[in-house]
């Protein structure tokens, strides 16, 4: 038996997106940009897409701005965010994914801002009041927090960022690469200037993402070359792409609330699981339902022999996961998450996260085949 947990990475291509693909792929080659026939209707593909999205997330089709990856997205906004509007200061948080971090830190290296870091706890949980002093400080500031930690599944409160932003007139960047079409988004409504998606992420194809960009704000394009998306994104639009992510984000969409209560189940499912069969097995990042992702849960195994080979083993056992341990010297390459809510370097941890695919069985698997290995491992 082989089983797939690892949906935080990516997901499984969902076959009616596939279909969707699919008749696009045998029917539509011409170029978008072209001004013929065969052009049109490629166009008319793309646009329509757009729409969908804009529907789905309550906003203008204006403001959405397709892309190759939810990585280029995150870099768009804050490259081109921070410099067109001759931004000095930046906040994140420690926990961010490296498509942020290392971006807003490659910016801060090379002179262009002062980078600040607010502070968390031991959940990853923001401290707002610490995010308020910063704000304070440093007039029109650029904020960086993402909705949901790809590691650990701590939530962020999108409107409380949102409010503290608009109060200090600051830029808000948020990643919701883990939350697009897990979560209801009302961009008429949040006060973010950039949201961002991987279609990946929601059960739709690689290499193809968006960047939400509030009308409210204005940058130019990141990467030149044409004049596609109004002359945001120049490059070709990858067509087949675009229509399988719109498909995708309607699915999610149409059965988030049945999807929700599915996974959750199978989270709550696992960790009562653990913790009746796996002696001294504790969680890291939130756990409470309200706070925490659905999707990801980061169990923190006891120390054992050989920490290291654990998800090798697991994989040896038929079982797709990811995570990592915390950092323990400064040369060591480990989980920065980990290390950042002060996880113990000597305590393996795994990350599993479900889809909309993932059954009870598997999570019953799971539980036996990580009882076997901490036995052995004790």
């Amino acid at each position: 038996m082989r089983v797939y947990f690892d949906n935080a990475a990516t997901t499984p291509l969902d076959p009616d997106v596939m279909k969707e693909m699919y008749k696009v792929m045998e029917s539509q080659f011409g170029n978008p940009s072209s001004i013929h026939a065969h052009g049109r209707e490629a166009r008319t593909l793309i646009e329509r897409s757009r729409k969908t999205i804009a529907g789905l997330l309550h906003t203008s089709p204006a403001e959405i701005f397709f892309t190759s990856s939810g990585t280029e997205a995150d870099n768009t906004a804050i490259r081109c965010g921070i410099i067109d509007h001759k931004i000095t200061h930046a906040i994140t948080s420690p926990t961010e994914h490296h498509a942020v971090l290392h971006t807003l830190e490659a910016m801060e290296k090379s002179g262009v801002i002062k980078l600040s870091l607010v502070n968390i706890d031991s959940k990853g949980v923001i401290d707002y009041d610490h995010l308020e002093t910063l704000l304070k400080e440093n007039e029109r500031s650029f904020v960086s927090l993402m909705h949901a930690n790809n590691e650990i599944g701590t939530l962020s409160d999108m409107e409380r960022i949102g409010d503290l932003c608009e109060t200090y007139n600051a830029i808000y960047h948020c990643d919701t690469v883990q939350t697009m079409g897990h979560y209801q988004h009302d961009l008429s409504k949040l006060k973010a200037h950039f949201l961002v998606c991987a279609a990946h992420k929601l059960h739709g194809p690689k290499g193809v993402g968006f960047l939400h960009i509030n009308h409210k704000i204005k940058i130019k394009p990141f990467i030149y070359g044409g004049a596609q998306e109004r002359n945001m994104r120049g490059g070709t639009e990858n067509i087949y792409g675009i229509v399988g992510l719109a498909k995708s984000l309607e699915l999610a969409y149409s059965e988030m609330e049945q999807h929700q209560n599915h996974i959750q189940g199978l989270k709550s499912y696992m960790m009562e699981q653990l913790i009746a069969h796996v002696p001294g097995v504790s969680f890291n990042g939130e756990t409470d339902a309200e706070k925490s992702l659905y999707t990801v849960l980061n169990v923190s195994f006891p120390e054992m022999e050989m920490s290291d080979m654990l998800l090798f083993n697991l994989d040896i056992a038929g079982i797709s996961a990811s995570g990592g341990s915390a950092c323990s010297s400064g040369s060591d390459i480990g989980s920065h998450v980990l290390t950042a809510i002060g996880a113990s370097s000597s305590r393996p941890s795994v990350r599993f996260s479900f889809s909309k695919y993932n059954t009870k069985e598997e999570v019953d698997f799971v539980v036996a085949k990580v009882r076997e290995l901490c036995a052995v491992n004790v």
